[in-house]
């Protein structure tokens, strides 16, 4: 049994409270336009969510970037969202890549990027790691302790190497600090140990902390990494690369880049290449999630006085929602109400706010994606959600748990095009011809 989706009076003043935004518009006609080719409401048909990813956003910001911190290179970290569209289009714009498995190092790789544009970013490596990194040309690596020099004498002796020292935003939403970074009254000593080991040390790097809040943090740790650099120069190198790592978000950008610019500008010389490690940057605001409500639960008699009425969606914390656990993020979806199913569409839906609890799949009562969440009407079996703002640690860090799949199809659109016409299925500008079809790819 099928059926077309059905259109609500209230899917028409939902969709001209989105009308006025180009951006917003293009991302619902997307959507739209999605859910009305599934066209059919037989079980199993149009359950799997899926992805909007906008790759106008990246260049937005990109030129974002550009504009705020000059003279600071971007070396994408891979693993906030390893999508390869998105990886091509930043190989493209020519940012470097920050890279921390063998993995990550391969499929870079295998996009025609030169070795030189890769920082081998984790300060504890395995051997094979090593040894894939010396058949391959990236040199470019990271340590923070002695044994680690030690692996790398055996395995990479050609590297060149950045000492990670310890810098840590309290308030970052995940504390690096924790795991890496060494004290700077260590610095000199494994300075010291790496010249005995004839290995070739050209910079510092650190990172406060992803999504970090506190200028002072970045401060802080570019005033100890000066203090390394003439630590350094006592031994004889001659240090001539920064790392300033990542942690950097949308809501503070522009705040921190300056204290940034400000700081680099008094402890470093113009010719220190200054390099640093963004990825929810790029990639968080460029990517909109849409799930389907599989079931709904509502609490009758004495249990419906306290409670929200529950929904139980088609993915949840232990696919593209982990954020919810590791990082406490707190989501807003907004209601899709255009694809009642076939066997409520005749139920006349009750407008006005409603409080509900969002389930995701699996038969863990962890699965829980929003406490309480208010949508802007009723909510029924067969309605989507929409999530923005999903395109970091989402689904770089899902998994197949209860199995359920975590490999979902992702929309490409491009709002920078200048013919609107051209922004969905006829990309204008030059990179986006030379990847996947502009409208689905499955990860």
């Amino acid at each position: 049994m099928s059926a077309a989706p059905i259109h609500c009076s209230l899917t028409s003043d939902w969709h001209k409270a989105r009308m006025t935004d180009p951006i917003d518009r293009l991302i619902y006609l997307t959507i739209q336009t999605r859910l009305s080719s599934m066209g059919n409401y037989e079980f199993g048909i149009t359950d799997e969510p899926f992805f909007v990813a906008d790759l106008g956003q990246i260049l937005r910001q990109h030129r974002r970037w550009q504009s705020n911190l000059p003279n600071v290179h971007p070396f994408y970290a891979v693993k906030c969202n390893p999508d390869p569209t998105l990886l091509r289009l930043l190989a493209e714009l020519g940012t470097g890549f920050d890279c921390a498995s063998t993995e990550e190092l391969r499929v870079v790789l295998n996009l025609g990027v030169d070795p030189s544009r890769i920082i081998f970013a984790n300060p504890c490596k395995s051997a094979s790691s090593l040894l894939f990194a010396a058949r391959t040309g990236v040199t470019l690596t990271t340590f923070d302790n002695l044994d680690e020099l030690e692996t790398i004498q055996t395995f990479l002796p050609t590297a060149r190497l950045m000492l990670r020292i310890y810098a840590c935003d309290d308030d970052a939403l995940i504390k690096l600090g924790e795991k890496f970074g060494a004290p700077i009254k260590s610095s000199f000593v494994l300075l010291q140990r790496a010249q005995e080991l004839g290995l070739e040390v050209c910079g510092v790097s650190f990172h406060v902390g992803t999504g970090a809040s506190n200028v002072s943090a970045y401060v802080n740790a570019i005033r100890h990494a000066h203090m390394v650099f003439e630590l350094g120069k006592s031994l004889g190198y001659d240090m001539d690369l920064l790392d300033i790592g990542g942690g950097y978000q949308d809501s503070n950008f522009e705040k921190i880049a300056q204290s940034i610019r400000g700081t680099l500008m008094e402890a470093f010389p113009s010719r220190t290449q200054i390099i640093a490690e963004p990825g929810r940057y790029y990639a968080r605001s460029a990517y909109t999630l849409v799930c389907k409500i599989l079931s709904r639960r509502c609490h009758i008699a004495e249990a419906a006085q306290d409670r929200p009425d529950m929904l139980y969606q088609n993915d949840g914390v232990y696919g593209s929602f982990m954020n919810v656990l590791f990082e406490k993020e707190v989501v807003h979806p907004s209601l899709i109400p255009c694809s009642s199913p076939y066997h409520l569409r005749n139920t006349k839906r009750v407008r006005g706010p409603h409080h509900y609890s969002i389930w995701g799949p699996t038969c863990d009562s962890v699965d829980c994606v929003a406490r309480e969440s208010t949508l802007e009407a009723e909510v029924r079996v067969g309605d989507w959600l929409k999530y923005s703002n999903m395109g970091a640690y989402t689904m770089a860090t899902s998994t197949q748990f209860n199995g359920f799949s975590n490999k979902h199809d992702i929309i490409y659109i491009n709002t920078e095009s200048r013919n609107s016409d051209q922004m969905h299925f006829k990309p204008s500008w030059d990179v986006h011809h030379k990847y996947a079809h502009p409208y689905t790819i499955s990860v």
